[in-house]
């Protein structure tokens, strides 16, 4: 087993990992709120934004310039420790409007303490040619923050590639020609059915580097403890939001159920403090609450792992268990297993 608990140092305090960046959607024209969390849910003091669509916003960005705070538009604690990525999904159907050096200077300008690296993601629908092209382009946009970067911000390379191989040379080449604190494995979304190839990958950067290391998207219940066995620091997450809006309600160890399917249930299955003291027509009825939940469940779900592995219980025996009710999330496992154990 790869998993691991470490300590990172960053501008607004230390934090200890491995942990999850909730997906706030400040600077995007969306009405699903990212609802208030880190007073309520205590280990969960982290955020992630993306630095583009705050930067875009203009009325917003104008209010930031002249010294409004980003933690006091987003009404939490000053000691959230926020990482900015540079909004790269968005260069997936867009061009890049942006460099290394101005995206640098936003998150900065954001307090942000974790950068990400200016990166065109890849597609499924995009030929070999054309990924690789951007696969070399978000290579030289690392490089180029590597040498503007000057500060005590912890800077990660963001790296994309559909196969191991490419994944494993990537980061070999930015360890031997820059200076980065950790790497963020990017374009995992668009293929994250595929479990086996997903876990394939993960463990190549793995295997590549012993620093920090990010997936972008993909911090829901299902692959959170894939995640966390393969050795993964950090991960982000959405789904909390996207969940809620579809009414699905997440379940640690289950996943998301369609609150519809349901026909009569006076409360939900979860304790957690949204669900322990309302009805379910209470909650199906409240986007809100439906997001406070789910965000909970990707906690509990945290917590349980890290609970298993405190008691000293055999985490692949829990991840056995944890895995059974689904045959495509079972198969991957077992294969991360058997490579894991080649590496240990």
């Amino acid at each position: 087993m790869l998993y691991r608990q470490r300590k990172l140092d960053t501008p607004h305090g230390e934090l200890q990992t491995p942990i999850l960046f909730p997906v706030s959607n400040i600077g995007n024209r969306s009405s699903d709120n990212t609802p208030e969390y880190t007073n309520s849910i205590p280990d969960l003091s982290t955020a992630m934004v993306n630095s583009r669509a705050i930067r875009n916003r203009k009325t917003q960005w104008n209010r930031l310039k002249n010294g409004a705070t980003l933690r006091g538009e987003m009404d939490v604690a000053e000691e959230t420790i926020i990482f900015a990525d540079s909004g790269g999904f968005d260069f997936q159907e867009e061009e890049v409007d942006t460099t290394p050096a101005k995206t640098i200077e936003t998150q900065r300008k954001l307090g942000a303490d974790i950068f990400g690296t200016v990166d065109i993601p890849l597609s499924r629908d995009n030929r070999q040619a054309e990924n690789q092209r951007r696969i070399n382009q978000s290579i030289e946009f690392a490089l180029e923050a590597s040498d503007a970067h000057d500060g005590d911000e912890i800077l990660l390379a963001s790296v994309h590639g559909y196969d191991p191989e490419t994944i494993r040379n990537t980061i070999s080449h930015l360890e031997k020609e820059g200076e980065f604190d950790g790497y963020a494995i990017g374009s995992l979304v668009p293929i994250r059915t595929d479990y086996e190839k997903v876990t394939k990958i993960i463990l190549s950067a793995r295997r590549a580097t012993d620093k920090h290391l990010h997936t972008y998207g993909l911090g829901g219940v299902t692959y959170q403890p894939l995640l966390l066995y393969l050795g993964v620091d950090s991960f982000d997450s959405s789904a909390f939001i996207r969940s809620a809006g579809k009414r699905n309600y997440l379940m640690p160890g289950f996943g998301g159920e369609p609150l519809k399917n349901i026909d009569s249930l006076a409360h939900l299955p979860c304790a957690c403090p949204v669900c322990s003291s309302r009805s379910f027509e209470t909650i199906r009825d409240d986007r809100d609450l439906l997001t406070k939940h789910n965000l909970w469940a990707l906690a509990i779900e945290l917590r349980r792992f890290r609970y298993m592995q405190a008691s000293g219980e055999d985490l692949e025996a829990y991840l056995d268990l944890r895995f059974q009710g689904n045959k495509v999330t079972q198969r991957a496992y077992r294969t991360a297993k058997q490579q894991v154990r080649r590496l240990t």
